[in-house]
């Protein structure tokens, strides 16, 4: 709650810091030929003419009950417009999590049985280069090689799809699913090698060794638990993108998400739209961090919560 509370604060005082005050507000979301009269109903309609803190209060009243205004650019109110973007960026950062997650656990663990093997080496050297290639670079190349050159996918989402198309649309999602997920798979795979390492040097493994345990029991009825932990936490802090959207993936293959809609906002200078893709982030930041935390019983039951 006071992360949330400290963002809106950050927020009001953008607000209160804009050039030329409300009347530079209204012009830049209303247009420079707005007239004095719209101009005025602006002001009164964000409560720019309040006491500081009746604004304050305003704006916090405003966005627990959803409202972030309204956007003249796309013509309709922000809450609608995050209604329409954001399950196609649940969509499309979900599927690619799913992926990671199927992807980069079992190539973590082999990298564990094979470390210091040629195999680790070059699993190692491929996660070093995904992770550090920028999306948009991998994006583009695969739009040129699989989409352009060889018509194998769809270089963009029909923005007209709807979340349940977009799911059973396998051509068009194909590229930027795989594109938000390579990268996640070359982070997850090397915190869950880390991680697995780690647990295999604890005590209660080598314990389940000396008992007689088998390799594969040690592994996955053991060691694998513990190890999941950072993963548990890199799902958490990875909420927000799914709530957000993926800013450069979307944008590449337009994707119409809330990645793609915060781009063209910041473009346009709609700032009730950034403001209120932002908000969401900050929410879905505080409760992926209370998910993630709730989780950590699950996997590792070693962690209790004692309430006073």
């Amino acid at each position: 709650m006071i992360v949330i509370l400290g963002v809106t604060l950050i927020v009001f005082l953008l607000f209160q810091l804009a050039p030329n005050g409300a009347v530079g507000l209204a012009r830049t979301d209303l247009g420079s030929r707005a007239s004095p009269i719209q101009i005025t109903q602006f002001i009164h309609q964000n409560g720019f003419n309040l006491p500081w803190w009746d604004q304050y209060w305003h704006l916090i009243d405003n966005y627990a009950h959803l409202n972030f205004g309204y956007s003249y650019h796309f013509n309709q109110p922000v809450r609608s417009l995050i209604g329409e973007f954001l399950p196609r960026s649940l969509v499309l950062v979900g599927m690619s999590t799913l992926l990671a997650l199927l992807v980069a656990v079992p190539l973590g663990i082999f990298q564990t049985v094979r470390r210091n093997k040629v195999s680790d080496y070059v699993l190692t050297s491929l996660a070093f280069i995904f992770y550090a290639m920028p999306p948009f670079v991998f994006g583009l190349l695969l739009i040129l090689y699989l989409a352009i050159d060889n018509h194998f996918f769809a270089p963009i989402v029909p923005s007209t799809e709807g979340v349940v198309q977009m799911m059973t649309d396998f051509h068009a999602m194909f590229l930027p699913v795989l594109t938000l997920a390579t990268g996640t798979i070359a982070a997850f795979s090397r915190y869950m090698r880390s991680s697995m390492m780690d647990s295999l040097a604890q005590d209660f493994v080598r314990t389940a060794r000396a008992k007689g345990a088998s390799r594969s029991r040690v592994l996955f009825r053991h060691a694998l638990r513990n190890a999941l932990i950072p993963i548990i936490t890199l799902l958490g802090l990875s909420l927000p993108a799914i709530v957000s959207g993926a800013v450069i993936t979307e944008t590449v293959f337009n994707f119409p998400g809330m990645g793609y809609l915060t781009y063209r906002a910041a473009d346009q200078y709609d700032i009730y739209v950034v403001v209120g893709t932002t908000i969401v982030a900050t929410v879905a930041t505080v409760v992926g961090s209370l998910v993630a935390d709730l989780l950590y019983a699950v996997a590792d039951p070693r962690i209790r919560y004692v309430h006073n």
